[in-house]
C-alpha cells in the first residue's frame, strides 16, 4: 500500500510491537499512554488515527477534538470503550480484532475446567507451604463426563472440538444455532433447563445481556448434578454469583473456576474464601499470540483505511455509496428494530428469516444493506461477538440460520414495506413496517394485527382477548408497579377474539411484573422489549 503524506498514529494503550512495527513502514507512530481525556483531547488533533484496547476511552469528547481523524481501532474484539454513535455521525470507521482472541479464551476455559478438575491450584498453594497432603486433593477426570456449553460462537465452538477429542460428551444449548448445525459440531443441543441437569460439567460463552444476566440462578443450580462444576471465562454476571456461592458452600456445587466476575477486581467477594473455587484475574485473552494477533490485525486494517479500502472488521462503515445514504438509512433504521422487536418476540431456536421487500423497495438495488441491518437487529442482542454490516450475513450463515429475500409490487397500500418473519422450532413472528418520510418510520403490523407504531424505545406488547376489563387490568398492574404508561395501540381482527395491545413504557418492566401481567385471565401473552 503506497501513501500520498504520511499519516500520523496515535496509539494509547500497550500494544504488541509486531503491529506497531507493521504501522511505522509508513507512517508516524506515537506511543502515548495513560493519556487523562483532558489530555487525548488535547493531544488527537494532530493524529489520522487512534489504536485503543481496553483502557483509553474514545468519547464523543474525543472524536469531535479529532478533526482529522480517519479510523478508531480496538485492538480486542469488544469496542465498549468507544463512542461508536459518535464516530458515525462524524464518518470515521471504527474496527475490532473479533478473530485475534479466540484461541487464548478457548485454551484458558479448559486450563481452568482441567485444573478444576484436578485441585491443581490448591495443590500448588499447599505443597509450597511444605505440605504433602496427597489425599485432600482426590480429582475427577473429564473423560466420558459430560460437558455443557451455554453460546456455541467461535469460542464454544473451539471448545467443543477440543473436549471430543478428550472423549467427553457436549451438549450446547445457543438460541441462534440449528441442531443440525450443532449436530455437525458433535454437540446435541437442548434447551437450557435440560442441559443444567444433565451436565457434569458447565461452561457459558455468552455476551452479558439482559436475557442472560444470571442465567445460571438458584432454580437452575438446584437442578443440576449434584457435584458439577461451573466455569465462566467470558463475563461476569452470566452466573449468579450469591446462588452459586450458596451452592459451593450446601456442596451442590464442587466447584467453579472464574476468570470474570460480577465486580472487578472482586477483593470483597466471598467466592475468594472458598477452597473449591479457583480464579484468575480476567486473563482469558492474555497470551502473547493473542495480543500480538490484536494488534497486526487493527494495524492492517488502518493501512487499508488510509489507502482508500474497507476495514475488514469494520463496525459502523456502510455498505452503500454516498449518494444513496440518506435514501437508505431509514429503511435500515426501520430494519433494524424490526429485527430487535422480531428477536424479543418469538420463542424457541431460529431457524429460518424471511425478508420481503415490497412497493418502491422491489426495484431498488441495495436492499441487501438493508437485509444486513434486519440480521443485526435480530443477532446482536444476544450474540457475544459483535455484529455489524459487515459479518451480519456471515455470523447468520455460520450459525446455520436460512435467510430467504423475495420482491413484490405488492406492497398492501403503502408505497414501500418490509415484511420480516423470524420463524423458530416452536412458531413463528411477522412484523411489517415503512418509511414514509425520514422523520416519519413505523411498524406497520406485528402478527397481522394493523398498527402506526413507533419503533423506539421501550414497548410490552399482548395478545389477549378482546373483552372489557382485560386492557384494565394489565393498567393496574403497571400503575401499582410505578411504571408509567407513555402510549396505547390495540388492534383486533374481529370483535370478541384475540386482539394485540402495544404499550409504551418508560422504563424498563421488571420480570415479575411481567409475570403478573400474564397470569391474568385474558391476556395469553405479554412479552417487553427494547428497541
Amino acid at each position: 500500500m503506497g501513501f500520498t503524506l504520511k499519516f500520523r498514529v496515535l496509539v494509547s494503550d500497550p500494544l504488541a510491537e509486531e503491529g506497531i512495527e507493521i504501522l511505522k513502514e509508513t507512517c508516524d507512530v506515537d506511543v502515548r499512554t495513560n493519556l487523562t481525556e483532558e489530555q487525548l483531547i488535547e493531544a488527537i488533533k494532530d493524529y489520522d488515527a487512534i489504536l485503543v484496547r481496553s483502557g483509553t476511552e474514545v468519547t464523543a469528547a474525543v472524536i469531535e477534538a479529532g478533526t482529522n481523524l480517519k479510523y478508531i481501532g480496538r485492538a480486542g474484539a469488544g469496542v465498549d470503550n468507544i463512542d461508536t454513535e459518535a464516530a458515525t455521525r462524524r464518518g470515521i470507521p471504527v474496527a475490532n480484532a473479533p478473530m485475534g482472541n479466540t484461541l487464548a479464551a478457548t485454551e484458558h476455559t479448559i486450563a481452568m475446567m482441567l485444573s478444576l478438575a484436578r485441585n491443581i491450584p490448591q495443590a500448588t498453594a499447599s505443597l509450597k507451604k511444605k505440605e504433602w497432603k496427597r489425599s485432600k486433593f482426590m480429582g475427577v477426570e473429564v473423560n466420558e463426563k459430560t460437558l455443557g456449553i451455554v453460546g456455541l460462537g467461535r469460542i464454544g465452538r473451539e471448545i467443543a472440538k477440543r473436549v471430543i477429542a478428550m472423549d467427553m460428551k457436549v451438549v450446547g444449548y445457543d438460541p441462534f444455532i440449528t441442531k443440525e448445525n450443532a449436530a455437525q459440531m458433535g454437540v446435541e443441543l437442548m434447551g437450557i433447563d435440560d442441559l443444567v441437569k444433565v451436565a457434569d460439567f458447565i461452561t457459558v460463552h455468552t455476551p452479558l445481556t439482559p436475557e442472560t444476566k444470571h442465567l445460571i440462578n438458584a432454580e437452575r443450580i438446584a437442578t443440576m448434578k449434584d457435584g458439577v462444576r461451573l466455569i465462566n471465562c467470558a463475563r461476569g454476571g452470566i452466573i449468579d454469583e450469591k446462588a452459586m456461592y450458596d451452592g459451593l458452600v450446601s456442596g451442590k456445587i464442587a466447584g467453579a473456576a472464574l476468570d470474570v466476575f460480577e465486580s472487578e477486581p472482586p477483593f470483597e467477594s466471598p467466592l475468594l474464601t472458598l477452597d473449591s473455587v479457583i480464579v484468575t484475574p480476567h486473563l482469558g485473552a492474555s497470551t502473547v499470540e493473542a495480543q500480538k494477533n490484536v494488534a497486526i490485525s487493527v494495524a492492517k486494517q488502518c493501512l487499508a483505511v488510509f489507502a482508500g479500502e474497507p476495514a475488514k472488521y469494520a463496525v459502523n462503515v456502510p455498505m452503500v455509496p454516498p449518494d444513496q445514504q440518506d435514501l437508505m438509512e431509514p429503511f435500515a433504521y426501520l430494519g433494524e428494530r424490526m429485527g430487535k422487536l422480531a428477536t424479543q418476540l418469538v420463542e424457541g431456536r431460529i431457524g429460518e428469516i424471511d425478508i420481503t421487500y415490497g412497493g418502491d423497495l422491489a426495484g431498488n438495488r441495495f436492499t441487501r444493506y438493508i437485509t444486513r441491518a434486519v440480521l443485526k437487529g435480530i443477532l446482536d442482542p444476544v450474540l457475544r461477538e459483535p455484529v455489524n454490516f459487515v459479518n451480519a450475513e456471515y455470523v447468520t450463515k455460520e450459525r446455520g440460520i436460512k435467510v430467504a429475500e423475495t420482491k413484490t409490487e405488492a406492497s398492501s397500500g403503502f408505497k414501500n414495506l418490509i415484511t420480516l418473519t423470524v420463524k423458530t422450532d416452536v412458531g413463528e413472528e411477522t412484523v411489517s413496517g415503512s418509511v414514509f418520510s425520514k422523520d416519519r418510520i413505523r411498524i406497520t403490523s406485528i402478527g397481522g394485527y394493523t398498527m402506526d407504531m413507533v419503533p423506539e424505545g421501550s414497548v410490552i406488547i399482548s395478545r389477549h382477548l378482546d373483552k372489557p376489563g382485560v386492557i384494565g387490568r394489565a393498567s393496574t398492574i403497571l400503575g401499582a408497579a410505578e411504571i408509567n404508561i407513555a402510549g396505547m395501540q390495540v388492534g383486533r381482527k374481529k370483535p370478541g377474539e384475540e386482539a394485540i395491545m402495544v404499550l409504551n413504557v418508560d422504563s424498563d418492566v421488571p420480570a415479575a411484573v411481567m409475570d403478573e401481567m400474564r397470569a391474568k385471565v385474558g391476556i395469553f401473552s405479554a412479552k417487553f422489549a427494547k428497541l
